[in-house]
């Protein structure tokens, strides 16, 4: 018989891919648990600690910042920006956050410049232009999100119709049956009209705290058959038509602009790129001149002829549709 001889550094090897493979598996089998886990939405989670429909539906509304009756608190613009980010309304956790930001943007400035006044400013816009950054860009996401559930959501309601359910009861198949961000809304409308809202109420709720387009058109269908009658499947599944069309043009425009926008960035980050490399490898280029008043005005033009030129681009390509 053949003699076979193993080489350890070979069955060493094998051992190590055999447990990195597994390992891999397990990490991809527990992000998809996680990522399944996580389509349910935060509506569906609250029902099961909460009981009542009163105590749910009050719930939820303060946790998207608004009162018990359903109004918004404080400043119109940042309650409506809280509202459309969906994000669970906890004034003191984001306090916190943004003071723990200032923090660090002011110990990287002083680390930076060694200069104790430029680190006292530099947490300012941090602490007070940050929180609305990320709101502004978590409400955007939000949005898109909204716009891509909307037409499926719609078609929910409409077989739910011709199975002959009532629309409160569609409306609340979609509350059970979607992710978020449309299943939290739609089941926050149907849990309003559990506690004794009308449907024209629920539905003008939903637009008040979407602030969507295509929102506000569903929302529209709505009322016009309350009040005017006719067949609410036949205008919703057009409402679906019109919603995917319109999607379909924001994506082909997007397409459309994508080399601009591309471009834009590309020409918007150079001149910054470059004084970032110049100041890295030869410190005197501008360090020798910077104090120079005609300089600095220069640089202020040059910064605001670019950011006039950003707004120009950006209008140009921002096609409501």
């Amino acid at each position: 018989m053949p003699n076979f001889q193993l080489d350890a550094n070979a069955v060493f090897l094998v051992l190590v891919f055999a447990a990195v493979f597994a390992a891999a598996q397990a990490g991809i089998g527990l992000v998809r648990v996680a990522s399944v886990k996580r389509k349910v939405n935060k509506r569906l989670v609250l029902a099961e600690r909460i009981g009542g429909i009163s105590e749910l539906v009050l719930e939820l509304r303060k946790q998207r910042g608004l009162s018990a009756n359903g109004e918004k608190k404080g400043w119109a613009w940042l309650s409506d920006l809280i509202v459309r980010s969906g994000l669970t309304y906890e004034p003191r956790r984001w306090a916190l956050l943004a003071v723990g930001a200032g923090a660090i943007a002011a110990l990287g400035a002083f680390v930076a410049t060694k200069n104790l006044a430029l680190a006292a400013v530099a947490p300012l816009p941090v602490v007070t232009l940050g929180p609305i950054v990320v709101l502004k860009v978590v409400a955007g996401k939000r949005a898109k999100a909204l716009g891509f559930q909307l037409p499926q959501a719609l078609d929910i309601i409409v077989r739910s119709l011709e199975a002959g359910h009532p629309v409160p009861t569609a409306i609340a198949l979609v509350g059970r049956e979607m992710s978020d961000p449309i299943g939290t809304e739609f089941g926050m409308a149907a849990d309003e009209i559990s506690y004794g809202a009308t449907l024209q109420e629920a539905v003008d709720r939903i637009a008040e705290r979407c602030q969507h387009p295509d929102v506000d058109l569903f929302a529209a269908t709505v009322r016009l058959q309350e009040r005017a009658g006719g067949n609410l499947t036949g205008l919703l599944k057009l409402n679906a038509h019109t919603v995917r069309e319109r999607h379909k043009m924001r994506l082909k425009i997007k397409a459309a602009s994508s080399e601009g926008r591309a471009s834009a960035m590309i020409l918007t980050s150079a001149p910054f790129l470059v004084a970032a490399m110049l100041q890295l490898i030869s410190p005197g280029f501008y360090g020798d001149v910077i104090h120079e008043p005609f300089i600095q005005i220069g640089l202020a033009g040059l910064g605001l002829w670019m950011f006039i030129g950003n707004l120009v681009m950006q209008r140009m390509i921002d096609m409501r549709i």
